[in-house]
Order: C-alpha cells, then structure tokens, then sequence
C-alpha cells in the first residue's frame, strides 16, 4: 500500500501538457470570427448567381442557383460557417468580456461583429436561433430555439446602435484586431454602418422604424471614406475563399453572367476592364491561358442562365465562340486572385444607402451627390486589386457626369449601382436586390427550376442536419414562417 501511495504522487501533474492551451484570448477569437466571414464557394453557387452577377452552367454537385435547384449542401454554407465557428466564438468572447471594464473595446466589437453575423443568417434563411445561439458549451444548450425574424432584426438594430455607442478611444486599444488594428473610431463607423444597413432592410415591411434607425446611424457617424472599408486582406497562408475556388478544380467553371456584362458594357463603365477576362477561342479550360487572354471590354461576352453545359451550344453558336470556355470571366489573377482582398462593408455601399435615404427624406444630404459618390468611390476601391485593376481618375469623371441621377429613376439607379458595388459580396447584393427590387433583371429560365410561386430564389432551406437533430424547433420555425422552400419569402421582404 505503501508503494502504491508513492507511485501514485504526482500523477496528476506527470499527465498534464506542460505546453497545452489552457485558454484562448478572446481577441484572437474575435479575429477568428472576421477572417472566418470571407464570402467562399457557396457565394459563388447562390447568392451571386441569384443576382446575375456569375453563373456556371456545369450541373452535378454545384447544381444550385444556376438551375434554381435545392442542393441543401451547398445551402447549408453560411448555417454551418457562421453557427459552428463565428456565433460559437464571439458567444465565448462576449461571456468572457462582458463584466471586464478594461476590456470594454472588445467586448463591443465582438457585438458588432455577432449583430453582422446574425443579419447575413437571418437575411439568408429567415427565422433562426438567435436567443439561444452559441450556448452549447456556455448553458448546454444543444438545440437551441428559432426566434422570429422580426424580432432578430429588432436585437440587431439595438445591439449595433449600443455597441457603437460603447465603443471609447480613450480606452484600451486591442492590439491584435486583425480587421482595423485596433482603431477604435473606425470600429464605431463601421458599427454605424452597418446600422445603416440593418435600418435600411426594413425600408418596406416598416419605414417608420426603418428612418428611426437611419437616423441614429447618420448621427452616430458612418463610413468617411475608403479608408474605413472593412477588408479582410488574404496572402499566401490565408488565401480568398474565391480565388481558391477560381484558380483551383474550379477555374474552368465559372463565368461573368451575361446581364452584369451587358449592363457595364451598355453604360461604359470603366470597371469591366477591371473585373473581366476572355480567353478567346479557347475551346477546354485547358486553353484558358494567358496568350488567349483579353481584357479590352468591347471584347467581353457574358454567359447567359438558363442552360447547362450540354444545352447552351445555341447560346454559344449565336454569338459566333468557339466554345462556353470562350465566355467571360471574372480575372482570376486580379480580383479574383488567390490574394485578393475580401470586402465586406465599404463606403461605396454606404454612401449609396445614405443617397436612397435622403431621397426618402429620412436623412439630410444630397441624393445625386451621395449616389455619384458611390460611384467613384467603388471605382477607385478597385485599386487594391493591383495597378492594372485601378480605374483612371479621368475615365472615373466621365463616367460619373455621363450617368447622373435622373428624376423618376432614383430607385432604380442607386440600387443598381449598389448591385455593382456589391459584385463579390454575394450576400449582401442578394439581400439588396430582394429588399429594394433593383436592378431589374430577367429570371432565370432553367426548365428544371425548384421554384414553385417565385421568379428568383428569396431565401435558401434549413440544412438537413437541423431537421435531423432539432426537428422541433425547426417545425415551429417553418409552421410560422412557410415551407421550407426557395420561394418563401423572410419577413422584411414583403411583395
């Protein structure tokens, strides 16, 4: 007994990891949450393809907006990115820093980017967890409750207005914010921002608490300039989800959709020269190279929807290509490179929100100056893809005083250009183009369409794992707010 006493003493100790992580700073949480946003795959098979932006015509296991199709595991995308890494964390950084006043700053930021977080989950799939979220390993909560649309959006709007509110330069500053490097002011216009945004969604189903919002975000104080863009900058260790895609097995699959194409090209816009590529001729993605490629916009030739690979031989004969190869696509050794930085909140955007609320009256300024801003602005954002990516200042003037904001087409105008600004963001133009109806565009005609009562997908499905394990809840979510379909349409975009 003896012996075994003394073999038993420090045991314990002899089986502990003298080099283990026994916590984790909540500020490389939050960084994980942001970098963790960059728009992936999914972005390319719904959201962008849904607003005409890119399309592919492949079927197989990327079927999804490109034939109006269900595919539950390219929907569940956003569920299982935001819910199992960004709501997960910012729910033990919030716990973490809550009661630390010296860690105001983060606990703040942690909120705006949750309140981001909540809105691209509600705008995607309508009812979701929100009260209940991220608590599994907090309180146990495995199968947490789906709280109404209506009633996220009212959280988010609060949460963004007192987290930027809270946010104090004179306080710490945390050092290793990998979005702002910790700059507080450009937090807090970043917060306000995105108020804006969230304000701006209720612009049909309640304008009344629509420019309340509006309000407090201008007041607050948004977005000043390009330099508060919010970007997550890719390298060689942490490469863009989509150029990943684009210069991966994917190369040979994606393509500009022919309404984006033809839209820049009708207008002139200097940005197709900055987004676009044709290898002409090419007849396999094998031939895809650069002694094929041309960047002149006269020569760009966007894919039209409603066809897949086999049916889409007319289209291509129509217009005289050698192949479907021989469609545009978007450049994937500028924007859509493997270093290309993630956008996801810009000035570009936020001015021309402000233009649509000051022609509601629900805000000050000018809307033909902030909408002509909006404009330049995105223009000269294009930049930071490279030199050969930027747009001249002269080509930027011209396009601006050629496109001014023409009386009875406000609307119109402002959120098509918002659709332009928002190119790559997939999202976030999907969600614009659903609240605001613009730009107008076609439906996609693919005869082996999902849809059922819609013309364009207005939300995607609950994943098939949430059916599975939180059945329950996921029933009462789909008994409140529809079936669990592409067509239904999420609270606040109302017909």
């Amino acid at each position: 007994m003896v012996g075994l006493t003394a073999c038993d003493k420090g045991f314990d100790e002899m089986n502990v990891n003298p080099i283990a992580l026994t916590a984790v700073d909540p500020g490389y949480q939050l960084n994980t949450a942001i970098v963790n946003t960059a728009p992936g795959y999914g972005n390319l098979s719904y959201e962008t393809t849904i607003v005409k932006q890119m399309i592919t015509p492949f079927s197989g296991q990327g079927s999804a907006a490109n034939f109006n199709q269900d595919n539950r595991a390219v929907a569940a995308g956003n569920w299982n990115t935001f819910y199992q890494s960004n709501i997960k964390e910012l729910a033990d950084v919030l716990a973490k820093t809550k009661d630390v006043p010296a860690r105001s700053n983060l606990y703040n930021m942690a909120r705006i980017w949750q309140a981001y977080s909540f809105m691209l989950l509600t705008d995607t799939y309508g009812d979701i967890p929100y009260t209940q979220a991220g608590k599994n390993y907090l309180e146990g909560i495995a199968t947490p409750a789906y709280d109404t649309q209506e009633s996220v959006y009212t959280a988010i709007l609060s949460e963004l207005d007192a987290a930027s509110a809270g946010l104090d330069a004179a306080k710490a500053k945390v050092a290793s914010d990998v979005l702002y490097d910790g700059d507080v002011p450009k937090w807090k216009r970043l917060g306000y921002s995105l108020l804006l945004r969230a304000a701006m969604r209720l612009s049909k189903i309640n304008p009344t608490k629509a420019a309340e919002y509006v309000a407090k975000a201008v007041a607050g104080g948004v977005m000043q300039s390009n330099a508060d863009n919010a970007i997550i900058r890719h390298n060689a260790n942490f490469t863009n989800p989509v150029g990943s895609q684009l210069n991966g097995g994917q190369s040979a699959f994606f393509y500009l959709a022919e309404d984006f194409v033809d839209f820049l090209s009708k207008t002139n816009d200097p940005r197709l020269a900055s987004i676009a590529v044709r290898y002409v001729g090419a007849t396999s993605g094998a031939q895809q190279v650069e002694s094929r490629a041309n960047r002149t916009p006269a020569s760009q030739i966007g894919a039209p929807l409603g066809y897949d690979n086999t049916t889409i031989s007319a289209a291509v004969t129509a217009k005289k290509l050698a192949s479907l190869w021989d469609y545009s696509q978007l450049d994937r050794t500028r924007m859509g490179g493997l270093t290309a930085p993630s956008y996801l909140v810009t000035y570009s955007q936020t001015q021309l929100l402000l233009a649509e609320a000051a022609f509601r009256k629900w805000t000050t300024g000018d809307p033909a100056t902030l909408y002509s801003n909006g404009i330049r602005t995105h223009m000269q954002q294009l930049a930071a893809y490279g030199t050969s990516s930027a747009v001249p200042d002269a080509a930027i003037t011209t396009y601006v005083q050629a496109n001014p904001l023409a009386a009875g087409k406000e609307l119109e105008q402002i959120n098509t250009q918002y659709w332009v600004a928002s190119f790559l963001i997939g999202p976030e133009a999907w969600a614009n183009f659903r609240r605001s109806n613009y730009p107008i565009l076609t439906p996609n005609t693919y005869p082996g369409s999902d849809l059922k009562t819609e013309p364009f997908i207005r939300r995607l499905t609950y994943t098939d794992a949430e059916l599975n394990v939180n059945k329950t809840n996921v029933q009462q979510a789909i008994s409140r707010q529809g079936p669990n379909l592409l067509d239904t349409r999420i609270w606040w975009d109302k017909k």
